[in-house]
């Protein structure tokens, strides 16, 4: 049925918009948005750090053409004194380094059923990097936030249309939030300097939420007084049962665990195959709500305590292992996490109109020969 209205639509169509459900194949709109935007390869799992060209990316308009213009960034709005910095001048202030796990909060969105059209991420919209920067509440302290103030909003540099309202990408983060020590207005990504595609010159880190946090390509900070009520915050990136439900607002990443899938893969299902014996499973747990507590994994239904290592940082993942001796036969392998908080991943994934926080369990199907 969906190619037929394909065939049947002139080339000035309307496009569909994010977020409307189907349980047809994937959209030529879907296609287009996969090809510009990546995931990390599991077994990219095995680091400590992503390597920049590994780590998820989503850009929702045009990566901006940010280096071969002036650019400033513009602190204002419900303060003291209004600000303009350039590039050299932030590095001039203090700056400190901290590892934190970003994922997409779309993450797992073409699992659900009926699917929601927007990028079509399976399990690997995440990556986890070491981010440099000056702390976003040294600058609001030098700028010197009023009482009234509520919210602060960042705005990119990249522009586009989305839900037929033209804007550059802004986000907000209530004052308690923006004030966090952890915050980082961030220049440097693992040691060098932000590659194009995650926001260079400048953008923001928010340790513990979900990316669409983390607005990139930043151009500026205006300090409100009253809720910010732009498309990005106020109409996506929210939990909806309907359309025409006003939701609640997605904050922070959900408990979530991956696993380095065991063995070699099947190129197209990516079905493993692995040699009967022993096998160390492995591979790493966050959340953006407290402190991983524990990992189990899933063999065959039998659930088992997998060893974990310490995170290098409160927002960053943490490793886990377990040994297995591998039976001649198929197996299907999973991994759940619990947090501090006490949750821990579903079996199942509730369903949302905009697929936000899947954090539905891993399962990895394996042949030992």
């Amino acid at each position: 049925m969906t190619k037929q209205i394909y065939r049947q639509r002139p080339s000035t169509r309307a496009v569909p918009q994010a977020g409307e459900p189907t349980s047809g194949p994937l959209t030529p709109e879907e296609l287009q948005l996969s090809a510009r935007n990546h995931s990390m390869p599991l077994e990219a799992l095995r680091y400590d750090v992503t390597p920049p060209g590994m780590h998820y990316i989503l850009t929702h308009f045009d990566i901006p053409d940010t280096g071969t213009r002036p650019w400033h960034l513009r602190i204002g709005g419900a303060v003291e004194r209004a600000m303009e910095l350039s590039l050299a001048a932030l590095k001039k202030d203090p700056a400190i380094t901290i590892p934190v796990t970003l994922e997409c909060a779309g993450n797992g969105r073409s699992l659900l059923k009926p699917r929601p059209l927007s990028q079509p991420w399976v399990l690997e919209a995440v990556g986890t990097a070491e981010w440099t920067g000056v702390p976003l509440a040294y600058l609001l302290a030098k700028a010197g936030v009023l009482d009234e103030a509520v919210e602060v909003v960042f705005t990119g540099a990249d522009e586009g249309i989305q839900g037929g309202v033209r804007q550059k990408y802004a986000r907000s983060l209530p004052i308690r939030e923006a004030l966090r020590p952890d915050v980082v207005l961030a220049y440097r990504m693992n040691g060098a300097d932000l590659p194009p595609q995650h926001g260079y010159p400048l953008r923001l880190v928010v340790p513990g939420w979900y990316g669409m946090t983390s607005v990139k390509w930043l151009e500026s900070i205006e300090v409100v007084t009253a809720p910010f009520t732009g498309f990005q915050q106020h109409l996506a990136y929210r939990y909806q049962d309907t359309a025409d439900d006003a939701g609640t607002p997605v904050s922070r990443i959900r408990i979530r665990s991956l696993m380095i899938p065991p063995g070699i893969p099947d190129f197209f299902t990516r079905r493993r195959s692995l040699p009967p014996g022993p096998v160390l499973l492995h591979g790493r747990a966050w959340s953006g709500e407290g402190a991983v507590t524990g990992v189990e994994v899933g063999i065959d239904g039998e659930w088992l305590p997998a060893q974990l290592e310490k995170p290098p940082g409160p927002f960053a993942w943490c490793k886990w292992t377990l040994p297995w001796v591998a039976d001649p036969g198929e197996h299907v392998l999973a991994c759940r996490g619990t947090d501090a908080t006490g949750a821990v991943q579903p079996l199942e994934q509730n369903w949302n109109y905009q697929g936000l926080s899947n954090n539905v369990v891993q399962h990895v199907n394996a042949i030992v020969e």
